[in-house]
């Protein structure tokens, strides 16, 4: 089965700067792996890399087939980033966001209020413009946005940031649920004892590159770790 992201040796330029500085990563359909590491230390880089979001000038970087070198932005229909912003149209409601998204990607508007209800975004709260919404509701309405593009790779970015006890719990199982269809799901987070349950590995980033890759997650050798922001 081919890799849902294979980078070997990937550099990523944020402007001038290198953001990735040769990672080696590969990722197989079905799999969650958090990306752990302290500030700067290339996570939210990665992430956005494989989004087709950041350049990657060399090395080999393939995400769900394309070669991100050649053309980065074919990817980007088939994977559905998380970000730190939740990347809202403030003016739309919650549910012309999700169908905006959803008609920009060319899927079929009749995933839209499944996930809109799947998100818990009903009643008031789907009628409601995004500006005015809190940032908790904010988060669920970009998640609500990926269930309904069911991308075949996951970009998580903090996924669990600004989400009360209930929207954690309901996260963790869309991240289960879609590991279990046979998407892979990259997550970074500054929360251990959250991301770690959900995780089949660990990789951890310094530098712009991967330091490290454990198969078996262990919460206690991440313990003590610097924020992972």
């Amino acid at each position: 089965m081919a890799s849902a992201v294979h980078l070997r040796s990937a550099v990523a330029l944020a402007g001038r700067f290198p953001a990735l500085s040769g990672v080696d990563l590969t990722v197989a359909p079905g799999e969650v792996v958090a990306v752990l590491g302290p500030n700067g230390a290339g996570k939210t880089s990665l992430l956005r890399a494989c989004a087709g979001l950041l350049p990657v000038t060399s090395g080999e970087a393939l995400v769900l087939g394309c070669d991100l070198r050649s053309d980065r932005t074919a990817v980007r229909r088939r994977v559905g980033l998380l970000g730190h912003d939740a990347s809202l149209y403030e003016e739309l409601t919650a549910a012309e966001n999700v169908r905006f998204a959803v008609r920009a990607a060319g899927m079929p508007v009749a995933r839209v209020d499944p996930a809109l209800e799947r998100l818990g975004l009903v009643g008031r709260l789907r009628r409601t413009p995004a500006g005015r919404l809190s940032a908790g509701q904010r988060r669920r309405a970009a998640l609500a946005v990926l269930v309904a593009r069911a991308p075949e790779l996951w970009l998580l970015d903090e996924p669990h940031a600004g989400l009360d006890a209930s929207a954690r719990t309901l996260l963790d199982g869309l991240v289960r649920e879609v590991a279990g269809a046979g998407a892979a799901v990259l997550l970074s987070s500054h929360e251990p004892a959250l991301a770690l349950p959900l995780a089949d590995r660990v990789v951890s980033m310094a530098g712009g590159r991967v330091a490290g890759d454990e198969r078996k997650p262990v919460l206690a050798a991440v313990e003590g770790q610097p924020d992972v922001a």
